[in-house]
């Protein structure tokens, strides 16, 4: 092989890795509220996510760099009880594109309470699929699945399945690991319920509810705004559906405070019946932010 041919073949699979990589998501990392004037660590920390996050390959499929799924992680560390271990808050921010817009729509937009890191400066983050190597790996491997998942269930029917049972495993390979926020009894609102929420066949309806949203509802409202407000009508039945199933659902809960600002301004303009249709289902579905719908019914 010439020197040439060489060349060439290295700089082609450099293009390939970097078009096959699934997310371009910000990250940034906070520590305000913690003494000491040593930064570098956080700053070492942002970077290594970022790679972590951004420059691993986390599915069988090829993206194309236009395609990536845009989000954001924020860590906001609030204690560091010694050199190499941090307590925080993680903020996730997931995005998805609208047909034909420059508009994103937020699929999630969410905070992790119960996220501890250790981390050294120069740390390599590893991880592998099944094992639980540190609590930082497998809380972003976790929610990477799901925002693959939710991504996907956007785009086609029940899309996410392979990504939902691998953020199944990851909770299941955490349960001995010590680690809050990975157990049914820590709380009703974890990654544990996260998962759980997802792949069990009860709430399916949920998931379809997210390509009936995004896919028919939002892409098509860019061309036909009555067929694609009609379809989001179609998707809050099933939320409705879900709810009296088991009200208080956390994914519901978690997908209402993400698009509740979003569906107060889609039926702004629609008929005062299909208004008033709307309003009844949101007041039932998310009754602490009853109050909020009433916007929908003033406006003209």
């Amino acid at each position: 092989m010439t020197r040439f041919a060489l060349l060439f073949l290295i700089l082609f699979v450099k293009v390939l890795n970097v078009a096959a990589q699934e997310f371009n998501f910000q990250v940034q990392v906070i520590s305000t509220q913690v003494q000491g004037t040593d930064k570098r660590v956080y700053q070492a920390l942002q970077t290594a996510i970022y790679q972590f996050v951004n420059e691993r390959k986390w599915s069988p499929y090829v993206i194309k760099p236009e395609e990536r799924i845009e989000g954001s992680i924020l860590i906001n560390i609030t204690d560091r009880p010694s050199s190499d271990e941090f307590r925080c808050k993680l903020n996730l921010v997931l995005q998805r594109p609208i047909y034909k817009t420059s508009y994103n729509s937020v699929l999630l937009n969410y905070i992790d309470n119960d996220f501890k890191v250790n981390y050294i400066e120069s740390q390599n983050l590893d991880y592998a699929d099944n094992t639980f190597t540190s609590n930082l790996t497998s809380t972003l491997a976790f929610y990477i699945n799901i925002f693959l998942g939710m991504d996907a269930d956007s785009f086609s029917p029940m899309g996410g399945s392979f990504f939902y049972q691998k953020a199944q495993d990851i909770v299941n390979s955490a349960q001995n690991s010590g680690e809050i926020g990975w157990k049914a009894f820590d709380s009703q609102r974890n990654r544990y319920w996260l998962a759980e929420n997802m792949i069990n066949p009860a709430y399916s309806a949920f998931r379809e509810a997210l390509y009936k949203y995004h896919r028919l509802g939002l892409d098509e409202m860019t061309e036909q705004i009555d067929q694609g407000r009609n379809a989001i009508s179609e998707s809050l039945e099933n939320f409705r559906r879900v709810y009296r199933e088991r009200p208080g659902l956390f994914v519901l809960q978690l997908l209402l405070d993400a698009k509740r600002d979003e569906i107060i301004n889609i039926y702004s303009k629609a008929s005062p019946m299909e208004k008033t249709k709307v309003v009844n289902i949101l007041r039932e579905i998310d009754p602490a932010n009853a109050n909020k719908y009433q916007q929908i019914l003033q406006t003209k």
